[in-house]
């Protein structure tokens, strides 16, 4: 039976404590979990009221990995949930919104994946997202010349934009927005997404042809549609290495010179948070939130 532990009133069942998930740096299951929980107090703000997608890989990034976007089987009835609008109909998510179904869901070993808007108003984006995806033999350091240029063009439109890794091999570019639909900022993100191939053409692909891509970089708008996700920042990945979306500054950016700089593992957030605090807090300042042009 697995130990139950008691989370801020709530009793949670954690299993396999001792399982190795990263074989390549021998990080345990509870090890992660010890992660996620010294980790909450940045990352639940931004998985707090958001249908989360889970993209599970309970034996490790070596094991089975897959999506679980509906309520699992067996959630507990005090994690909370919302009905969430989809084109086939209405379906069923879970809301993280505490530190007790934080401890749940990660306890099924997952990445946290979210929407660019909330449960309360799903028609309304609050959240542009860029996901920067360098095809080889580009790298993260190829992604960040291209951030450079979007934050400045960005701004051009009155729109603060904040950076974090991937988790993977990019990085992904982030603003809080407001009074736009899903539509409309995935409108607007293709049209910026065109801009930069034309402005950076040895450089950016704004298409997802897969022919198009080696030695460029992909500038990924289309994941502000309402239906699409993205990596939560602060969450681990299912790679090789225990590596974790992190929030960079944009010193940090344009200092890029080797991808391996842009590898934070879990040991690395915690020392980066004393640091810096949560360098994505502004995109909670409503006031910050910029309408589209």
């Amino acid at each position: 039976m697995a130990p139950i532990t008691e989370v801020e009133g709530r009793r949670v069942a954690l299993s396999n404590l001792d399982k190795v998930l990263y074989p390549e740096t021998g990080l345990t299951k509870g090890e992660l979990l010890h992660y996620y929980a010294t980790t909450a107090g940045v990352l639940l703000p931004h998985l707090r009221d958001r249908p989360v997608s889970f993209l599970r890989y309970p034996d490790g990034p070596d094991g089975q990995v897959f999506f679980s976007k509906n309520v699992p089987p067996g959630t507990p009835d005090w994690v909370t949930t919302a009905e969430v609008p989809r084109s086939e109909g209405p379906a069923r998510m879970v809301l993280v919104q505490d530190l007790a179904s934080l401890m749940w869901a990660a306890n099924l070993v997952t990445e946290f994946h979210t929407h660019q808007w909330t449960a309360a108003d799903p028609d309304e984006a609050d959240r542009l997202v860029f996901d920067l995806d360098p095809g080889p033999p580009a790298t993260v350091v190829h992604c960040c010349e291209v951030a450079l240029w979007l934050r400045e063009r960005l701004a051009a439109d009155g729109i603060e934009a904040y950076a974090k890794t991937s988790g993977a091999k990019g990085l992904h570019l982030l603003a809080g927005v407001r009074g736009a639909s899903s539509e409309r900022v995935s409108e607007y993100a293709k049209a910026l997404a065109v801009e930069a191939e034309r402005a950076l053409p040895r450089l950016v692909v704004h298409r997802m042809t897969r022919s198009l891509r080696p030695g460029k970089v992909f500038v990924d708008w289309s994941q502000n549609a309402a239906r699409k996700t993205t990596a939560t920042p602060y969450t681990a990945r299912a790679r090789a290495v225990p590596a974790v979306s992190t929030p960079v500054t944009w010193e940090e950016v344009a200092g890029c010179r080797r991808a391996e700089q842009f590898v934070f593992r879990t040991q690395d957030v915690g020392p980066r948070v004393q640091d810096h605090g949560d360098l994505l807090a502004p995109l909670f300042e409503r006031r910050r939130a910029s309408a589209l042009p």
